[in-house]
C-alpha cells in the first residue's frame, strides 16, 4: 500500500471514529447505520477498514486477489439481502444458542478449558423497525455471566423459569444453572443431577418439559430416555425398553408426547403417561450414516399429529413427514451443499416458527441455508436454497471458505426472518434476511 493510500485509510478510520463515537474494532453492527441514514457510506468505511487491516491483499502483478474480489461481490450483494446483521465475538466458540426471552439468548463455550456461560441481550436496534435511526443500542450486551469448569455441548432453558440445564457431552450428568435476575448479574450452578447411562461417554440430549413443574427429558440412547424432576432429581418416567440406538435429537411435541430421533434415522414416538407405549418408525435404509431432526409444532393446536418433522442426514438429504404417518415422507430433497467438514457434530435442521414451509440447515460448512419446502416433492430431487447466510466466512480477520464451519443456528420465536448463528471462530451473528420474491412484489 502506498503512502497516499495509507493516509487515506487513516483518514477514513478517524472519520468513522468521530462520527460513531466509538472504535470500529468490534464491528458488532455490520449493516445497520450509525451515520444516521447513509447505510452505504457506513458499509464503505467498514470495507476500507478491512482493506486497511489486510493491506489490500494483492498478488505479484499488483492486482486485487480473487479472495478480495469474492469478498467485494458478497459485500455488494449483502446490501440487498439483509435488513440487519450484527456480530458478537466470544472468547471461545459456542455450539449452543438458547432463547431465554424474546430479546435475550444464552450461549456457552465448548472448549476443554474453563468456559464462559453468558446471557446476551440482542442489539435493541434490531427491534426498532420503524425508528432505527433513533435507537442508539447497536451492540450485543452481556446481562448475566458465569463460568463452567468444563465444556457445554447441550443447553436448554426451562420455560417459565430463570433456569438452564446443561451437559458437557462426555458423561450423563446434568448441570442446573440459575441465570440470575435484576438483583444479580452472575450465572451460578445450583445443582448437579448424577444420572446413569449405558453410553455416558457420548453425553446426553435434553428436552425441557412443557407443562407442570420444572423437569427435563434426557437420554444418550433410546433405552435410557427418562423424565426427571429438577428440584428433587426424582425420575418421573423411564422408557423401560432395551433399544441401544444412539440418540441424536429429542423434543416434546405436546405436554406428554415426545419425538426421539436415533442417529441411524429411526424415529420414535413416546408418551410420558404410558411408559410401555413407544412407536418405532424405521428410516427405511435411507442414505447417510448420521441423522438429526427438527420439529415444528402448531402452537394453536393441541393435536400432536399436526406437527411437521424434518430429518437431516449426513448425506445432505432432508426428509419431511408428520406424525400421522412417519414412514411415508410428505416430501424430501437433496440439498445443494458442498461439505467442508467430515464431522457430524454440528449438523442441525430447524423449522421457522413464524414462516410457513421454511427450514434452515447448517453444520456442513460456513453457511446457513434456508429452504422453502412448498415446492418439494415425495420423490428425491435436488433443490436450491431460498437464502444463504455466508457472513461467518467474511470475518474481520480473515476470509476463509475452507475452515469456516457453522456450529449452530436458531430462529427468533416470533420475528419471521430473524436468525442467530455461531461458528468455530467464536463469532455469533444475528441477521434479518430479505425474501427477494416478496421484496420484488
Amino acid at each position: 500500500m502506498d503512502v497516499f493510500a495509507s493516509l487515506f485509510m487513516f483518514w477514513l478510520v478517524n472519520i468513522a471514529h468521530s462520527l460513531t463515537g466509538c472504535a470500529l474494532q468490534s464491528c458488532s453492527d455490520l449493516h445497520s447505520n450509525p451515520l444516521g441514514g447513509n447505510t452505504a457510506a457506513y458499509l464503505l468505511l467498514i470495507k476500507y477498514r478491512r482493506r486497511y487491516r489486510s493491506c489490500l491483499a494483492v498478488d505479484e502483478m499488483g492486482e486485487t486477489s480473487s479472495v478480495e474480489n469474492e469478498f467485494d461481490d458478497w459485500f455488494i450483494e449483502s446490501l440487498k439481502i439483509y435488513n440487519n446483521i450484527h456480530e458478537y465475538q466470544l472468547e471461545h466458540p459456542t455450539r449452543v444458542i438458547e432463547w431465554t426471552s424474546e430479546k435475550t439468548i444464552c450461549v456457552a463455550g465448548y472448549s476443554s478449558d474453563k468456559n464462559e456461560i453468558l446471557e446476551l441481550l440482542l442489539p435493541l436496534k434490531l427491534f426498532s423497525d420503524d425508528n432505527q435511526g433513533l435507537c442508539a443500542e447497536r451492540d450485543f450486551k452481556v446481562v448475566h455471566g458465569g463460568f463452567s469448569v468444563g465444556s457445554i455441548h447441550c443447553l436448554k432453558h426451562i420455560p417459565g423459569t430463570r433456569c438452564v440445564v446443561t451437559n458437557d457431552g462426555f458423561n450423563s450428568n446434568l448441570q442446573v444453572w440459575d441465570v440470575g435476575g435484576d438483583d444479580c448479574d452472575v450465572i451460578k450452578r445450583t445443582g448437579v443431577l448424577q444420572l446413569k447411562s449405558a453410553s455416558s461417554d457420548k453425553g446426553v440430549k435434553i428436552a425441557p418439559g412443557l407443562t407442570g413443574g420444572p423437569c427435563v427429558l434426557h437420554g444418550s440412547q433410546i433405552s435410557d430416555i427418562q423424565l426427571t424432576e429438577l428440584t428433587s432429581g426424582k425420575p418421573l418416567y423411564s422408557l423401560g425398553k432395551d433399544i441401544p440406538d444412539l440418540l441424536s435429537s429429542l423434543q416434546f411435541v405436546s405436554g406428554s408426547v415426545f419425538l426421539a430421533c436415533a442417529c441411524n434415522g429411526d424415529l420414535y414416538v413416546g408418551d410420558t403417561r404410558k411408559p410401555s407405549a413407544l412407536q418405532n418408525n424405521p428410516a427405511g435404509g435411507r442414505e447417510g450414516v448420521h441423522w438429526c431432526m427438527g420439529v415444528k409444532t402448531d402452537l394453536f393446536s393441541s393435536d400432536p399429529s399436526s406437527c411437521s418433522v424434518a430429518r437431516l442426514s449426513s448425506a445432505c438429504q432432508v426428509v419431511v413427514s408428520d406424525l400421522r404417518d412417519l414412514r411415508a415422507p410428505l416430501c424430501q430433497a437433496q440439498l445443494h451443499v458442498q461439505r467442508k467438514t467430515t464431522s457430524d457434530d454440528f449438523m442441525k435442521v430447524t423449522w421457522a416458527p413464524a414462516l410457513d414451509n421454511c427450514l434452515a440447515v447448517s453444520g456442513f460448512d460456513g453457511m446457513v441455508q434456508i429452504y422453502d419446502t412448498a415446492s418439494w416433492r415425495p420423490e428425491l430431487m435436488e433443490f436450491q436454497p431460498l437464502f444463504i447466510h455466508q457472513g461467518h466466512m467474511m470475518s474481520d480477520d480473515q476470509f476463509d471458505t475452507s475452515s469456516a464451519v457453522v456450529t449452530t443456528h436458531v430462529w427468533h420465536p416470533s420475528r419471521p426472518r430473524t436468525v442467530l448463528s455461531a461458528a468455530v471462530d467464536g463469532s455469533v451473528h444475528v441477521w434479518d434476511w430479505v425474501d427477494k420474491a416478496t421484496a420484488s412484489c
